[in-house]
């Protein structure tokens, strides 16, 4: 049986460290990682954030990262505004680039 590989459907879950460029981390999904950045809250649950490719849930650049993965594959892109929260807007992340480090830990095809 050959690999699945994340396209349109499937359910992608995938724990990500996000950074501005020059290093400084403004979210992830790994525990280890929000305690290093100082970003660690107590309330959170730090686990693989779950996707469904296709539907829109996530930043354009993060969901164009994720096709094309494999379960246990990980990858870091950089998402340019444009492909991220826009280049205008209220949103406090408009005008960034944004860096994430991705490591797929499931794909579940419909």
């Amino acid at each position: 049986m050959s690999e699945l590989v994340a396209r349109n459907g499937d359910t992608v879950s995938v724990h990500y460290v996000g950074k501005f460029p020059g290093g400084k981390v403004f979210d992830t999904s790994m525990k280890s990682e929000a305690i290093n950045a100082g970003l660690f809250s107590p309330a959170r649950d730090y686990k693989p954030l779950q996707v469904i490719l296709g539907a829109h849930q996530v930043i354009p650049g993060f969901e164009e990262a994720l096709a094309g993965m494999k379960v246990n594959e990980t990858k870091e892109v950089t998402i340019p505004p444009e492909k991220g929260y826009g280049k205008v807007g209220r949103h406090p992340m408009v005008g960034k680039t944004l860096q994430f480090k991705l490591l797929v830990t499931n794909i579940k095809r419909p």
